[in-house]
Order: structure tokens, then C-alpha cells, then sequence
């Protein structure tokens, strides 16, 4: 069957829009929330904790079928090798008192079916357990919420370091042209007498620090790549180009004051130690309906054969039926201090879970007031470091023009040529320092 022409165009259009291939550089592009989209699909970790609320499902329907009813049958076939003997008195078949005569009692082949059938009537542990079950679907969604969270952290956060490290590679070339010129320039002025060959040298030593640099971002932005693709459950030997630029995070944190709310009964860490506070006290009200008796309905059908015969499903062979219906309760008596000591160990448990639930509270309170401490400081670092890269490259420029003209020696322009790098490298530093600590505080309020 040929395709036709729209339903071709339909799908290109589909392959475009869902990888999104570069056609120029031939990468497949993310923007940071294609990435974070894209790790929610593919991140194997995120699809082990999924597994685990399919699981829980399942675990809904297995403690609900305990208390319906259990069906389950039987067949025997038995072949006596030698038949049992039973001593009987002599005197029964005219004998001599006080002796005995052996007498087989039996067929020499047997054989049974039957089906049983058993319903619980009466378990305190199973009504709690069956009350219980929605509980522990809810605890699975919630550590595979805490686990989505977690991987959306590390995403961004790797997804960061790449950006920051391709701004620094892509400074760092430029840097490493401009040294390039000055050192060309330098040699031919050398060569024409108007400066020394130490002049020469030191401008070279610049330009192998330079090499050096770019040689350095070029690994650290090859680095970063391949824990943000790690960490989205990409295949990691395929390249990947990131679309977004650093001012896009960047801008709003310089523009906005704090402004994030918190409230810890909607964070993740909090449910989770409620829930977990939950699940306590339901074992230990299962702990408790021990005392109580259990009681079991059971109904029982067979059919029993005999005979001297191998072959016991001809015909000639009859069948004895035999039924049973009845009740059974069960009722632990004494058991030693066994059962108090379970209730005392599941009470123990509920206050250690009620003093986790308090823990977590003053945890995540400590958290927020600490991540925005770091953001504020985090802040003023970062705005401290911007001014001294734009006033290092400004003495930079100037020193360059003053080296051109014969105003200032090659070892104050490489001086120069160091606190400009150095000013950069610590404007890199407090920018990633900025979105991490943008990044605490998100986590801390439970928005991220």
C-alpha cells in the first residue's frame, strides 16, 4: 500500500516536532523542560518507582481476595505395595486363645478427588488490612512523587552546568583569539625591532595558559553533558544540543526579591512522614485485633474408589461420596506474653513515627530558612562578581591599548590577562552557586 503525499507530509512533521533534530549541527535539541519531560518518561530510576505503585495496585486485590472465598481441589491415586496387616485374636476364627491371626484389611488400589471450599467469616487483622490497603498505594505515589522531585534537581541542575560551562568555553575562545592577535602583532613588532624578544615570550606564556583554558572548558562542557544525559536516561554516546541561554534563569532571580511561601504540610518530606505515622498506627491497631478470635467457614466434597484392580475408572468401579460443611474458630489462649509484647514493640513504633513527623517539620523550617539565607548571600555574591568581571575586562581593554602603544610592559598585560580570567572563573563560580541556591529553595518549599 503506498502512502500518500499529505499523510507523508503528516508524518515529517510528527518526526520534527518529536525529536526535533537540528538539521544544521545533525543534535537533537532540549530546552530544560523537554529535558525534564523527557527524564520523566525515560529516567530508569523514575520507571522502577512507578513500577512500585503498579505493584501496590496489585497488592490492593491480594489482601482483598484473603477474605473471599478459596476454592482449591484435590486427586490421589494410590497403589499399596504391601497392604497393612492387623492381628486378630484366634478364638474369633475358632482358633486357640491367646493366639492371633494376620488379616489384611484394604484394597490394593485407592483412589479420591474432591474440591474444598473456605471463607473467612470473622479476621480483625484482615478488616484493618483491607482499610489499610488505599494507604499504601497513596505511601507509593508519594516516594515516587519524592523521586520525580529528586530527578527533576539533578536534571536541572546538570542542565545548568552545561549551560554555565559552554558560556565560559565560549569566553574563553574569545579570549584565546585575542591573544592570538596580540602575540602575532608582538612578534612582528619584535621583528622589526620595536619590542623584545621577552616581550615575545611572555605574551606566548599568556597564550598557552589560554590554549590550556579552552582545552579545559572543552572537557568540562563534555563532562556535563554526559551526567545530564545520565541523569535524563539518554544514550549517552549520542550528542545533544541544549537551546536555552543562562539569562533565562538567571534574570528573573536578579529582578525579583523573595517571595516564596512556605507551607510544610504540602511537602512531599512531611506527607511522607504522616503517611508513615499512618501506617504505624494501623500496625498497631493490626497488633491489637490478635486478641480477638478468627472464625473460617469450610465446605469439603470428595469421591473415594477402591478395588484389587489397577485400573479404578472402568465402569464396574464404585464410587463413595462424602461431604463436610462446618465452622472454625480459632482463639489464642495463652502464648507466653508473646502477643503483648508485639503490641508493646507496634506502640513503641507509632511514637517514633510521631516523633518523625515533628523532625520532618522542624527539618524542612531549618531548610527554608537556611536556603533562603544562601539565596540571599548566594545573590549578593553573584551581583559582586559581575561587577568585578565587567570592571576586570574594562582594565583589560585599557591595558591592552596602553600595551599597544608602548605605555605598559608584557608582564602587566599578562597580569592583567590572569585577574580577567580569574574574575570570570568566579563570576562562573557564583552563577552556579545562584541557580543552585535557587534550586534549594525551590526544593525547600516544595515547589520544584
Amino acid at each position: 500500500m503506498k502512502l500518500t503525499f499529505k499523510l507523508v507530509l503528516l508524518l515529517a512533521a510528527f518526526f520534527i516536532v518529536s525529536f526535533k533534530v537540528n538539521a544544521q549541527e545533525g543534535k537533537v535539541t532540549f530546552s530544560l523542560d523537554e529535558a525534564l519531560q523527557y527524564a520523566t518518561q525515560h529516567s530508569y530510576v523514575l520507571q522502577n518507582s512507578k513500577k512500585d505503585i503498579t505493584i501496590a495496585e496489585k497488592k490492593v486485590w491480594e489482601t482483598i481476595s484473603i477474605g473471599l472465598p478459596q476454592v482449591s481441589g484435590s486427586a490421589n491415586y494410590n497403589a499399596f505395595l504391601n497392604l497393612p496387616v492387623t492381628l486378630l485374636p484366634g478364638e474369633f476364627f475358632g482358633g486357640e486363645p491367646g493366639t492371633y491371626v494376620p488379616v489384611k484389611f484394604g484394597q490394593d488400589f485407592s483412589s479420591d478427588f474432591g474440591l474444598s471450599v473456605n471463607q473467612l467469616i470473622f479476621d480483625g487483622s484482615y478488616i484493618i488490612g483491607v482499610g489499610s490497603v488505599q494507604l499504601y498505594v497513596n505511601l507509593s505515589k508519594q516516594r515516587y512523587e519524592k523521586t520525580a522531585i529528586d530527578i527533576r534537581e539533578a536534571v536541572t541542575q546538570a542542565y545548568y552546568l552545561v549551560l554555565i560551562g559552554e558560556r565560559y568555553k565560549a569566553v574563553m575562545e574569545d579570549n584565546l583569539r585575542n591573544v592570538e592577535k596580540t602575540y602575532r602583532e608582538t612578534k612582528i613588532m619584535y621583528e622589526n625591532g620595536f619590542r623584545e624578544e621577552q616581550d615575545v615570550e611572555q605574551i606566548q606564556l599568556v597564550l598557552r595558559n589560554a590554549e590550556s583554558e579552552v582545552s579545559k572548558a572543552d572537557r568540562e562542557v563534555k563532562i556535563s553533558k554526559t551526567v545530564l544525559k545520565y541523569t535524563m536516561g539518554y544514550n549517552i554516546e549520542t550528542d545533544i544540543q541544549l537551546t536555552d541561554e543562562i539569562e533565562k534563569f538567571l534574570q528573573p532571580l536578579e529582578a525579583k526579591q523573595n517571595s516564596s511561601q512556605f507551607d510544610f504540610s504540602n511537602h512531599i518530606d512531611y506527607r511522607l512522614a504522616a503517611s508513615n505515622f499512618e501506617v504505624s498506627e494501623k500496625l498497631l491497631g493490626i497488633e491489637k485485633v490478635e486478641y480477638l478470635p478468627k472464625l473460617n467457614g469450610f465446605y469439603s466434597y470428595s469421591k473415594n474408589a477402591y478395588g484389587n484392580d489397577a485400573n479404578l475408572f472402568n465402569s464396574k468401579t464404585s464410587w463413595y461420596p462424602s461431604s463436610l460443611v462446618g465452622l472454625q474458630m480459632t482463639l489464642s489462649i495463652f502464648n507466653s506474653g508473646q502477643k503483648r509484647s508485639k503490641v508493646q514493640q507496634a506502640k513503641i513504633e507509632v511514637e517514633k513515627a510521631e516523633n518523625d513527623v515533628l523532625l520532618t517539620e522542624q527539618t524542612l523550617q531549618k531548610d527554608y530558612l537556611t536556603a533562603v539565607a544562601q539565596m540571599e548571600s548566594a545573590l549578593e555574591t553573584f551581583d559582586n562578581d559581575k561587577e568585578n568581571r565587567e570592571l576586570a575586562e574594562r582594565i583589560r581593554t585599557k591595558t591592552k591599548i596602553k600595551f599597544d602603544n608602548g605605555m605598559s610592559t608584557s608582564t602587566e598585560l599578562t597580569q592583567i590577562e590572569n585577574q580577567y580570567i580569574d574574575a570570570y572563573r568566579a563570576l562562573v563560580n557564583s552563577t552556579l552557586q545562584l541557580l543552585q541556591a535557587d534550586l534549594k529553595l525551590k526544593k525547600a518549599t516544595g515547589s520544584l
